[in-house]
């Protein structure tokens, strides 16, 4: 390994690009390049450069751009259904739930932001002291606090999970796309036509762009495309609130709902009702899905102030902003539609008019999910792209990059042919899946269901354990591990009601034949 690294920089490659090329970790990096006799003779190099105490490109991530991050990844698809489960849970535990799921995200994201520096220290790149060693990923942070075990579960649950969210963007999307186009055709056709179009050409529209966003080489490059996407968020988040108030002003409705949902008073509950309320707690688990990019986030912010003090604040604003939205949105649909509130909130046609606005707020829903596609799919990226690096450091196919002159875009973009493939046949890959299994809520509850317990209360709560030593037994101990029990428990009710209803969707879905 190391006289390839004296190859390349002879050839005019720094160690540090080679070690970044490599994706290895600081302390492999720096020990094959000592090996290589080249750290000593390329200090200066280091103290010149715009590089942070790791050696890697500078960070210069903000409150702002964290916060930015956060509610792009949040505020998603999963605020379109939260009128829907509203309507299985009532007046009374549909806001309890929604706060409660805010309460543990924003508490179990406080002990993951202290993870991103792991108490093992190495030697800085750039000034020789000693530091606290960088976790640049969820995973990375596992390994450091839990071992390689749990970190082999933990890149299941979590790569598995962005795949699926991949999935659940595409169809929020189509669905989306679709919506406009059914929206004209009502305006001109009048309410009850039946206005059929097919979701399947907007799933492969989505899927193209995809692939041309996905060549983005790095998370870090996405800052602008998240700040656009939480713009768009709030933008069609107040439209559908909006929307809701007035439907009840105009048209002089009282307020709808009931108390308990589904368990209200006056009919008798049914074994059957049970499986959409456990499917209403896996979309409300989905909407605060974010914690598996945590890291990945804090990854982009600079220092000082510390990494964690920043992502503490960002995860204040981020969980604070999207709860008040989830619960306009949640209780305002809620209100004007009652148990009859639609699966998606913008797409369920309670609203028709003014069918501009149902417009807009539908174009932007598909703006956002463009972004937030990206932002859940680079850590997936990456991890596979410097595994692969790692396996294979002398292919050209993997590190050569080429450059290519776009028109009206002002640096050349450097084209790697390896991330060309392996991106493109993930997009279709996810284009494929949603093509197949187009089901909004089902797939929702699946995906909220899997990636909340694992990825946002019980690596959390164990790496904390861990890092504190926290005693058998003791009272922190004990209230750490109830928390995460019952958090399991919903987890399981919400993939079983999930499960439940794909089981009944597919019993009338036709692959490839169906319309919207």
């Amino acid at each position: 390994m190391a006289p390839s690294l004296k190859a390349d920089e002879e050839s005019g490659a720094s160690p540090l690009h080679v070690m970044n090329i490599m994706g290895m970790h600081n302390e492999a990096a720096a020990a094959l390049a000592e090996a290589g006799g080249l750290m000593q003779a390329n200090s200066s190099y280091f103290l010149d450069s715009e590089v942070d105490d790791d050696g890697r490109p500078k960070r210069t991530g903000t409150f702002w751009t964290a916060s930015a991050h956060i509610i792009t990844a949040v505020i998603g698809s999963g605020v379109l259904s939260l009128a829907w489960s509203m309507a299985k849970l009532g007046w009374i535990a549909g806001p309890i739930c929604l706060l409660l799921f805010a309460a543990i995200t924003y508490y179990t994201s406080l002990l993951l932001a202290d993870c991103y520096r792991s108490p093992s220290s190495s030697i800085s790149s750039s000034t020789g002291s000693m530091i606290e060693k960088r976790n640049y990923t969820y995973m990375d942070a596992v390994q450091s606090n839990l071992g390689p075990i749990q970190t082999k579960l933990c890149a299941i649950v979590q790569y598995t999970n962005f795949a699926g969210t991949a999935i659940g963007y595409t169809i929020t999307a189509s669905i989306s796309m679709v919506a406009i186009a059914r929206s004209n055709c009502f305006h001109k056709e009048g309410h009850h036509s039946p206005c059929f179009t097919s979701t399947y050409p907007y799933m492969l529209l989505f899927g193209g762009i995809q692939v041309f966003l996905s060549q983005i080489p790095t998370f870090s490059k996405l800052w602008w495309l998240s700040i656009v996407a939480a713009v768009m968020s709030f933008s069609y988040s107040s439209i559908g609130v909006g929307l809701g108030v007035g439907k009840v002003a105009t048209e002089g409705r009282h307020i709808q709902g009931t108390l308990w949902g589904l368990f209200h008073t006056g009919e008798k509950f049914q074994t059957g009702d049970i499986w959409p309320i456990f499917q209403a707690l896996g979309n409300i688990a989905f909407a605060y899905s974010y914690s598996m990019i945590l890291i990945e986030i804090q990854d982009t912010v600079k220092s000082p102030p510390p990494e964690n003090e920043t992502m503490k604040k960002a995860n204040l604003m981020g969980v604070s902003t999207t709860t008040i939205f989830y619960l306009l949105c949640s209780c305002i649909g809620y209100a004007t539609f009652g148990d009859q509130a639609p699966g998606n909130l913008l797409t369920g046609f309670g609203f028709y008019e003014p069918y501009w606005l149902v417009d807009f707020a539908n174009v932007c829903v598909v703006v956002h999910l463009v972004g937030a596609f990206q932002v859940f799919s680079q850590p997936l990226f990456a991890f596979v792209e410097d595994w692969v690096s790692l396996s294979y450091p002398k292919s050209q196919a993997i590190h050569k990059h080429c450059k290519i002159n776009l028109p009206f875009y002002g640096p050349a973009c450097k084209l790697n042919l390896f991330r060309l493939v392996w991106r493109t046949t993930f997009v279709i890959f996810t284009t494929l899946a949603s093509m197949l299994l187009p089901f909004f809520n089902d797939i929702l509850g699946v995906l909220g269901a899997l990636a909340f317990w694992p990825l946002t209360v019980y690596f959390p709560i164990e790496m904390h354990i861990a890092r504190h030593n926290t005693p058998r037994w003791s009272r922190k101990w004990i209230c750490l591990q109830s928390l995460s029990i019952v958090c399991l428990l919903v987890s399981i009710a919400a993939l079983v009601g999930s499960f439940e209803g794909m089981a009944e969707d597919l019993k009338v879905y036709k692959p490839f034949q169906g319309h919207a």
